[in-house]
């Protein structure tokens, strides 16, 4: 049985964003970044532990099409996911997100 992912509420905030910002770019390229984020989320749900570890016990799993990675973390009973962050700015923006 596959664990439970639970998003942080800031996490669910950068994915808007981030959608938006892509279909303002090109309609419906928005909507791509979503499917791309859920392919990752599959693969995480799929291989928890593949992530490399970047800080303690979080991960980071890539975006195929984006520069973005899915911040997350591994816990008894749960995935947690932390942070969707574009990969070139603010690194560890997201440490105190628990």
């Amino acid at each position: 049985m596959n664990p439970p992912i639970d998003i942080h509420e800031l996490a669910e905030i950068e994915i808007e964003e981030a959608a938006d910002f892509y279909d303002m770019q090109s309609p419906g390229l928005g909507s791509a970044f979503i499917d791309e984020f859920q392919r990752a989320l599959e693969r995480i749900v799929e291989f928890p532990n593949a992530g490399p570890l970047i800080h303690g016990r979080v991960r980071k799993r890539f975006l195929s099409r984006f520069p973005f990675s899915v911040i997350y973390s591994v816990k008894a009973k749960k995935i947690r996911i932390l942070a969707v962050a574009h990969q070139k700015r603010r690194p560890f923006y997201w440490r105190g997100r628990r």
